[in-house]
């Protein structure tokens, strides 16, 4: 990384009454100012670049049930869903380049019988709001040189929370400025770390404030799965109903079919949560990471239900194209 051009420059300790001295020095602060603004841009540029795909990989999945004991666990849900082969730093470049696959809109009607939200939402706009760059709005909020701070703190606390130190990573959020809070990144990063950490009201309350503040649904199936957490079925149903309308892109609907699914078997409803993972499915000729969790939550589903011979053929195809996917070798070996 090229250095700031502020650095390297010997500064002059002796005061000048020379205006060209002054105005050099003057320049040079300006442009140390300048580079670290520069410096803070691009950290707060790349700070979101990973931990919301990190996530929405375990909404939905045993990252949410591994405070439970196992017993509980299989007791409270079928949908056994696993961990990504692949690693899951995959950026949000990556993610939005799936939304050449995005499945069409949902063009039925809404449900009229449908429960009322308990929450007075704002419905999420065509397109999520376009918002300032964080640095520069963190830089707004706190000031020139406490905004950089805070920027820097940020891009630490989400590297902290990429290397699952979920922990450590609030402490550096809890240590910013209140009015930080007000910065769609601070509040999606102190959501996802509340997930993480299996606090589900506390995770739901900032993931609706992200939802508010962007407009988008990019952590629907997380905050979905923060309810479904807390047996609030009905918000689990309208996240997903707003989803799935919105269509983001294949993988994110996937996130959100899982959680739905898991909330429909958590309630008994194993038949529904079938025909929500069965809609629409048919067998991708290169499967990609969501295809095949998708076709795992479905076959644990099968295998609960009794349809056996349905689940082992998922399970076979799971294998065939990836081998060493969460314990599929097992699930095979254990429906022959």
């Amino acid at each position: 990384m090229e250095k700031p051009k502020g650095k390297g420059h010997r500064r002059n300790d002796r005061p000048s009454g020379n205006r060209a001295s002054g105005n050099k020095r003057g320049n040079e602060r300006r442009n140390s100012q300048s580079d670290r603004r520069e410096k803070s841009d691009l950290e707060s540029k790349n700070v979101r670049k990973d931990w919301g795909s990190v996530t929405r990989h375990g909404a939905g999945k045993l990252t949410r049930e591994e405070s439970e004991d196992r017993e509980e666990r299989n007791k409270r849900t079928a949908t056994r869903i696993p961990e990504a082969e692949t690693p899951v730093r995959e950026s949000s470049d990556r993610l939005r380049s799936e939304a050449t696959e995005a499945i069409s809109r949902a063009k039925g009607k809404k449900n009229p019988t449908r429960k009322e939200s308990a929450k007075k939402r704002v419905p999420t706009p065509n397109v999520p709001h376009q918002l300032p760059d964080s640095g520069k709005l963190l830089r707004k909020l706190l000031g020139e040189k406490r905004g950089a701070r805070a920027a820097s703190l940020l891009g630490h606390a989400a590297r902290e929370f990429e290397d699952e130190k979920f922990v450590e990573a609030q402490k550096i959020l809890n240590s910013l400025d209140e009015k930080t809070f007000q910065v769609a990144e601070v509040v999606e990063l102190s959501g996802l770390i509340n997930y993480r950490l299996g606090k589900w009201s506390k995770a739901s309350e900032l993931l609706e404030s992200f939802r508010t503040i962007t407009g988008s649904t990019e952590q629907h199936p997380v905050l979905a799965d923060c309810y479904r957490a807390q047996s609030n079925w009905t918000e689990v149903e309208i996240l997903w109903d707003e989803l799935r309308q919105a269509s983001p892109n294949a993988a994110l609907v996937t996130e959100g079919r899982l959680v739905m699914a898991g909330s429909l078997d958590d309630q008994g409803k194993t038949s529904d949560a079938v025909r929500i993972l069965e809609k629409g499915w048919k067998v991708p000729r290169h499967p990609k990471d969501h295809h095949l969790r998708r076709a795992y939550a479905l076959g644990d589903l099968y295998e609960k239900s009794g349809a056996l011979p349905r689940a082992r053929e998922l399970f076979t195809w799971i294998r065939k194209h990836s081998p060493k996917f969460a314990d599929v070798n097992e699930r095979v070996r254990d429906l022959s």
